[in-house]
């Protein structure tokens, strides 16, 4: 027993800084780019600190615990909303109406939708795979449009005499704290991440069955809680950094794109290697409570809203309550 929860707690802490030294690799990369603050929180930023969400799902569908696989999904989605703009807000201003958050909250909303509609039709096989990836082709697409056009304005402005512009973006991505310099470097963090990935995983995914059985509880209740807590806790440093250093665009762009990569990227590159059911638990509740989040950030993005302390602590006492609430069914049942 005593095993179990340390293979569960040392898992995920594996995986936190796995996970942390993969978002720091590629945003160092993504420097020597150029790219926009919003477009690194919704691309680079967002899949690193989904990686772990990826690992611990793939893992769990190829081992039959489509529980986990779909759990840590939702749970995750759920946490980037309440808790990493929550707990950051208590911290800093978060301000959430960034230019081009709204469009790209839309899209979230969209196949939060579309998702759902999916999980409806259990088990999800290679066709929800297939119309997942199709939609995480479009915005990958539309958020390589985004750089380029980013690319082609600084290259104008130069041309007009305004390089000190130029100089002001790249020192913004420079305070994001632990972005190694070099190239090189970076690479190395890269490889340490992916590597430290899979052995997190392993460890979690092991750790959580044997306590869920323990306990008399849902694998899709442990991935909803546990897991979909320890793998949101690299999107959770990021934002908070995000927020101390007035990087907005940082922080909302990673929510949002974690939200994206989550549903469309994890589900779907799990999907398409093996089906994966949905548990009937998640269909009464969960699954709405995310759907319900997803909107609420698009409200906050298109309000232009700056979460400030006390919007900080609502959010994170709903999801203290919402945890508690998935607890109580559970135990109910």
């Amino acid at each position: 027993m005593l095993f179990d929860y340390v293979s569960l707690a040392g898992g995920l802490v594996v995986l936190i800084i796995a996970g942390d030294i993969l978002v720091r690799g590629s945003v160092g990369i993504a420097q020597r780019l150029g790219i926009p603050n919003l477009v690194i929180g919704l691309t680079i930023v967002a899949f690193g600190t989904s990686a772990p969400e990826l690992v611990i799902s793939l893992k769990a569908a190829l081992s039959g615990s489509g529980g986990i696989a779909i759990g840590n999904v939702v749970g995750s989605n759920i946490a980037n909303v309440l808790l990493v703009l929550g707990m950051p807000a208590l911290i800093a201003a978060t301000p959430c109406g960034e230019e081009g958050a709204t469009k790209n909250a839309i899209f979230m909303v969209a196949i939060s939708v579309v998702f759902t509609i999916l999980c409806f039709f259990s088990p999800i096989g290679l066709m929800g795979s297939l119309i997942l990836l199709a939609l995480l082709a479009v915005f990958l697409g539309d958020s390589a449009r985004a750089a380029l056009q980013h690319r082609k304005e600084r290259k104008a402005a130069a041309a007009t005499a305004a390089e000190a512009q130029e100089d002001d973006d790249d020192d913004e991505l420079e305070d994001v704290e632990g972005v190694p310099d070099a190239v090189a470097v970076a690479g190395v963090y890269i490889v340490l991440g992916l590597i430290g990935l899979p052995l997190g995983a392993h460890f979690t995914i092991n750790g959580a069955t044997s306590v869920a059985q323990d306990w008399g509880v849902s694998d899709a209740v442990i991935a909803l809680t546990v897991i979909a807590l320890g793998t949101s806790l690299p999107e959770l440093a990021t934002t908070v950094m995000a927020a101390i250093r007035q990087h907005g665009a940082v922080a909302i762009g990673n929510v949002i794109g974690s939200n994206v990569f989550n549903l469309l990227a994890i589900i779907g590159i799990t999907t398409a290697i093996v089906p994966v059911e949905v548990p009937a638990e998640i269909l009464k509740l969960d699954i709405w409570v995310m759907l319900a989040c997803a909107v609420l950030l698009l409200v906050l993005a298109a309000k232009k809203i700056c979460l400030g302390r006390m919007s900080g602590f609502v959010l994170t006492a709903a999801y203290v309550l919402y945890i508690s609430v998935v607890y109580y069914l559970s135990a109910t049942i």
